[in-house]
């Protein structure tokens, strides 16, 4: 076998076709091995930052990165195989098939080999856990001075460690114990804690007739615990002691096979059985499948102090990671009353079983089953399927074609789904993988006995030893023992209930000086407390009463004023608006509350500024103050002025993918603006904050129609269409517009009302329903002329334009196109005038007007690199290189798609690479040049169907399939699906052309 590519476990190593290429020490090293250990996923580059100057970077440091990445670009040029670093926000992703990477071949060596024990095939097994160790050169990273990576690497080492143990104890059950003991005796003394390896060294010597040595050797490791540590053998190997003397110690024993489907033994299995060249590895996807292959982490964080039950966990984990013999997907229900802990335990049995059991991934929903407005099935399927790759234009529109393609995508992994706090069976039931390698953990207030199959934990309130524990972690040990009588009347006053707990805690904790005592003392003047704290909501208000009578009278205004907030988790800078503090940091604001835990720390923006979110029996009790506290005008002005902050930061990326206040309306609403530091960090990315903040955003279009804020709420609506259009968010584009035109209409706002009829056409267009959209464009045109609106009329025209060019009226297109060219020009918006001129070259191209398409191509290009407008330019560069195709310039032509395809991996636009390879394609053909055509073709189906885009893989396959009249046996193959695909989107043309072709060609 050639040297691999890349080593990590070992000194780090990269081969080329002549030997190791050098690698210079450092900074390169740090990036590459770190980028390495996360083949094919991003990295973002402040966690690079980290692991090169860890707590001081200097203020180049990004820069430095990007230097040292380019370095590393041209030495990879020379390295074994196909590589590529790219560019991916917020980071860098290492592109090559997994393997070339020693880490990865190991990693798939050891699963594969835990499926063959699991099948009872040991002897298979034995041989690929050896292949594995064996590609292990010394310690992982071994020379490479990082602190952060280093835990990386132990965790490596510890992994390497494992595996040998369990072929081990695999060659125990084979019966090899004679030539095991000599290893074991070296391995015992190498790693002289592992007392799994004691272990098998005493079960080696048993069974190897050497009884009086096996008691020796238990005898010694007895001796080596207790002299270094202080510590007993473990259970396991006293148990080995007394079973020896009772002589009945059972022979080691294989698990009971399990059975497998024999497509995937075969899969499995691949290039196992030859023993003199077994393979290492089934061979991995291209990198292009890769890019589409996401792996969602999506589990929020776990809490410190989790106090449980070890029989609820290791039942959990059964139910989740399966029994011998399961059919059918693992499902728990979780449910309880309000603050008993339901999703802490969901969470941290999630992360517990993240890594081993549920590789592939694992996703996570608020299902919002106990406020007003609950999440979809529809809804929730749409993120999931967002977060396993698909593109947004890919989501079909109705509920059971969602699932079926999440069934579809999940088939072959092994991910778990954690569905937070659901409303019903009813809620959950479309979410259910159909893949028995998935679990799904659900929480909720209602019972859920009809989910088929579950495995239920009722949660109740916490023994009391368990809420003994829970005091001193917050507290302290040392003053819990100081006060056992006032601790155990503590956790008797309030009911034991986790979240009440808590709450009482974090306030002794603030306050050392208190006494236990004299906490139980102020509970105890709340009237029915025991009796309350059993059964409820009044129980919760009562103990959240003490603490909100503790805070500080700005602290307390800033909570109940927060409760106005809908979005998940809640940006530092939501306490300055909502309370008009203008301070640099107003994390400092939050603080107080946190303090107390009538807040928690929800996560880090990139920014490292933390996200804040309410436990929802606090949002109701902060909810109920508010309104005794605040006139109806005063939280208006609130909402307004949280509104207005979020209006600013919307309007502030839009300005950042556009290069200014282009193609877009805005109203006279006030903004209110969040540091400016934080506003340019978090914003450095204008579509990743855009979607991360996608519901927040969404939800207070919402809440601001509700309120009465028409003018913010239609602003807003249509400053998100920036992010709607890029990734097809159609279903919130639509959900968002309708809200604030009911609230624009209300209030009589014409211009309010032009502006989202106007956006809606845009929409419907998007969808392919013209007649819709002519009339919203129709009548928000009417209104805009009215108002003597030339942005507004522009917009329409434009889009009134493309509907005209896509039905083949090219005359009135290119009439619209002139008045929509002039009222951009009134407007002086440069970027919606390069729109036209884009749009408006197409027909001039079709109609054989080659110069003035370049003309105009050329005066778009100066516009949007002037703006600094990305993605207008790569579109048009795409106009460029068709034209150039035309012209009979095809090696420019080449080079130009190139580069726009470039464009559309940095900018991860999966649909847009699809087109640009199949325009490869297009060019090699009219160049005479199939062999490089067919190449671009096979990949453009590759892409498009990679991420369940059909219709486009059709198409590829169609131009591939004229490639090949030579091949009719691989044409069929090609065409077949391609004709099933035309008839069911009722592709007439295409359809007919497939049918010739096979009707020809088979």
């Amino acid at each position: 076998m050639s040297p691999l590519a890349f080593r990590v476990l070992g000194p780090l190593q990269v081969h080329g076709p002549d030997g190791p290429l050098r690698l210079p020490p450092g900074r390169q090293e740090v990036i590459l091995a770190a980028l390495l250990l996360e083949t094919n996923r991003v990295v973002s580059t402040n966690h690079l930052v980290d692991l090169i100057w860890e707590d001081n970077p200097p203020e180049t440091a990004r820069t430095q990165v990007q230097i040292c990445v380019s370095r590393l670009r041209k030495l990879l040029a020379g390295a074994d195989g196909e590589v590529s670093i790219t560019t991916r926000p917020p980071g860098y992703v290492l592109h090559t098939d997994a393997g070339n990477v020693d880490a990865a071949l190991f990693t798939g060596l050891v699963l594969r080999a835990r499926r063959l024990r699991e099948r009872g095939e040991l002897d298979q097994a034995v041989r690929l856990l050896r292949d594995a160790v064996t590609l292990w050169q010394g310690d992982c990273l071994s020379g490479l001075d990082s602190g952060p990576l280093a835990n990386k690497a132990r965790q490596l080492n510890e992994e390497r460690l494992t595996a040998v143990e369990l072929r081990i104890q695999l060659e125990l059950e084979l019966g090899r114990y004679d030539g095991l003991v000599g290893e074991l005796q070296r391995l015992t003394r190498e790693h002289p804690l592992r007392e799994k390896l004691r272990g098998q060294l005493i079960q080696a010597l048993y069974w190897s007739g050497r009884q009086a040595e096996a008691l020796e050797a238990f005898r010694t490791a007895r001796r080596f615990l207790a002299e270094e540590l202080g510590l007993e053998p473990s259970r396991e190997l006293r148990e080995l002691e007394s079973a020896i003397l009772a002589g009945r110690l059972p022979a080691p024993a294989a698990p009971a096979p399990v059975r497998v489907p024999a497509d995937r033994a075969e899969e499995e299995t691949a290039g196992a059985e030859p023993e003199e060249d077994p393979e290492p590895a089934a061979a991995p996807p291209p990198p292009e499948a890769l890019r589409q292959d996401a792996v969602p982490h999506q589990l929020p964080a776990a809490v410190a102090d989790f106090v449980s039950d070890a029989g609820r966990l290791a039942a959990l984990e059964e139910a989740l990671t399966g029994r011998p013999g399961r059919t059918t997907v693992g499902l728990a229900a979780i449910t309880g009353k309000p603050g008993t802990g339901k999703s802490t335990l969901a969470v941290h049995v999630a992360h517990m079983l993240s890594e081993t059991g549920f590789p592939d991934g694992q996703l996570y929903c608020d299902l919002r089953g106990t406020t007003g407005t609950p999440a979809t099935p529809e809804e929730v399927l749409g993120r999931f399927l967002r977060a396993l790759g698909i593109p947004g234009q890919l989501i079909p529109e109705s509920l059971d074609e969602r699932a079926e393609m999440y069934r579809t995508r999940l088939a072959s992994r092994r991910v778990l789904v954690v569905l937070d706090d659901a409303a019903g069976e009813g809620q959950v039931l479309p979410l259910l993988p159909g893949s028995r390698g998935c679990a799904v953990l659900v929480t909720g207030r209602a019972r859920l006995t009809a989910l088929p199959g579950a495995h239920r934990v009722e949660l109740d309130v916490l023994a009391e030893d368990q809420a003994l524990e829970l005091l001193s972690r917050i507290v302290g040990r040392e003053r819990v023992a100081g006060e056992a009588a006032a601790a155990e009347a503590l956790v008797r006053t309030v009911g034991r209930l986790p979240l009440a707990l808590r709450i009482v805690a974090a306030r002794l904790a603030a306050r050392p000086h208190w006494t236990l005592a004299s906490m139980v003392q102020r509970l105890a003047n709340e009237r029915h407390r025991l009796d309350e704290l059993a059964h409820g909501e009044m129980t919760m208000r009562a103990s959240l009463s003490l603490t909100y009578e503790g805070l500080a009278p700005e602290d307390r205004r800033l909570l109940r004023l927060l409760s106005m907030a809908q979005a998940p988790t809640l940006p530092s800078w939501l306490a300055g608006a909502l309370l008009d503090d203008r301070r640099p940091f107003p994390s400092d604001l939050m603080e107080p509350l946190v303090d107390v835990q009538m807040l928690d720390v929800a996560g880090v923006e990139r920014t490292g500024g933390f996200r804040y979110r309410f436990h929802e029996i606090i949002r109701v009790y902060a909810r109920e103050q508010l309104a005794a506290h605040h006139t109806p005008e005063a939280r208006q002005e609130a909402l307004a002025r949280m509104a207005g902050g979020w209006m600013h930061l919307a309007q502030q990326a839009h300005r950042k993918v556009y290069g200014g206040d282009f193609t877009v309306l805005h109203g006279d609403a006030p903004r209110w603006e969040p540091p400016a530091s934080y506003t340019d960090e978090v914003l450095a990315d204008p579509l990743a904050w855009l979607d991360a903040e996608q519901a927040s955003l969404c939800g207070m279009v919402e809440h601001t129609a509700d309120a009465g804020l028409h003018d913010l709420s239609w602003d807003l609506a249509t400053s998100l269409v920036t992010l709607f259009e890029v990734r097809g968010h159609y279903d919130l584009w639509e959900q968002t517009h309708l809200s604030a035109l009911a609230a624009v209409r209300k209030a009589g706002n014409l211009r309010g009302t032009a502006a989202i009829r106007a956006s809606l056409g845009s929409l419907y267009m998007s969808r392919n329903q013209f007649d819709t959209a002519r009339q919203a464009l129709n009548s928000a045109l009417d209104v805009f002329q009215a108002l003597d609106e030339p942005m507004g009329e522009a917009l329409c025209r434009r889009d009134m334009a493309l509907i005209a060019r896509t039905s083949g009226d090219d005359a009135a297109a290119l009439e619209l196109y002139r008045r929509s060219l002039a009222d951009f020009d009134r407007a002086g918006d440069v970027v919606g005038r390069a729109i036209v001129l884009t749009q408006s070259a197409h027909i001039r191209m079709r109609q054989g007007e080659i110069a003035e398409a370049q003309r105009q191509l050329d005066e778009a290009l100066d516009i949007y690199e002037g703006v600094g407008y990305t993605g207008g330019r790569a579109r048009t560069l795409r106009r460029v290189g068709q034209l150039l195709l035309e012209q009979g310039r095809s090696d420019l032509a080449v080079l130009t798609f190139t580069e726009v395809l470039e464009l559309c991996r940095d900018s991860g636009d999966v649909i847009g690479e699809g087109h640009l390879l199949r325009d490869l394609g297009h060019a090699f053909v009219i160049m005479g040049r199939p062999d490089r055509a067919r190449d671009f073709y096979d990949r453009a189906v590759a892409a498009r169907e990679g991420v369940m885009d059909f219709g486009g893989g059709a198409l590829a396959r169609l131009d591939l399939a004229r490639l090949l009249d030579a091949e009719p046996g691989r044409s069929r193959e090609l065409l077949v699906p391609a004709v099933e695909v035309f008839r069911e989107r009722r592709m007439g043309q295409e359809l007919a052309e497939a049918e010739r072709l096979l009707a020809t060609g088979c």
